[in-house]
C-alpha cells in the first residue's frame, strides 16, 4: 500500500460524511488502542450563513497572585473549595493556580470578586 501524505489523507477525510468519519474515528480508537480527546468537523459552508458564536457557559478561575493580605487570600480560597489548610496554603503559593475549574459564570464572577476583595489578583477563563 502506497504511503499517504497528510494532505491526502485530510483530502480523504473531506469526502467523508460525518457519520462515515465518526465511524473510522470509532475503528481507529478500537485497533490503536487510543481515545480520541476531541474530534471536530466543519461541514461545508451554508450560502450566506453567519457562523454562530457560541456563549462560554464554563469558567476557571485562576489566582494570579495573593497580593499583599496572603492569609486573608488563603481563607477565601478555603471558603470556596473544599480544601485544607496547607492545600489552600500550597494553592495560593503555586500562583497562577486555578482556584475553580468549570465553574458557572455566576459562581466565577462571584468567586473573583471575593478574591479580589481579599487582595488576590485573579482572571477568568
Amino acid at each position: 500500500m502506497a504511503k499517504l501524505t497528510n494532505e491526502e489523507l485530510i483530502e480523504a477525510f473531506k469526502e467523508l460524511s460525518i457519520i462515515e468519519l465518526s465511524d473510522f474515528v470509532k475503528l481507529f480508537e478500537e485497533t490503536f488502542d487510543v481515545t480520541a480527546a476531541a474530534v471536530a468537523v466543519a461541514g461545508p459552508a451554508g450560502g450566506g450563513a453567519d457562523a454562530v458564536e457560541e456563549e462560554q457557559t464554563s469558567f476557571d478561575v485562576i489566582l494570579e497572585a495573593a497580593g499583599e493580605k496572603k492569609i486573608a487570600v488563603i481563607k477565601e480560597v478555603r471558603a470556596l473549595t473544599s480544601l485544607g489548610l496547607k492545600e489552600a496554603k500550597d494553592v495560593v503559593d503555586s500562583a497562577p493556580k486555578a482556584v475553580l475549574e468549570g465553574a458557572t459564570k455566576e459562581a466565577a464572577e462571584k468567586a473573583k470578586e471575593s478574591l479580589e476583595a481579599a487582595g488576590a489578583t485573579v482572571t477568568l477563563k
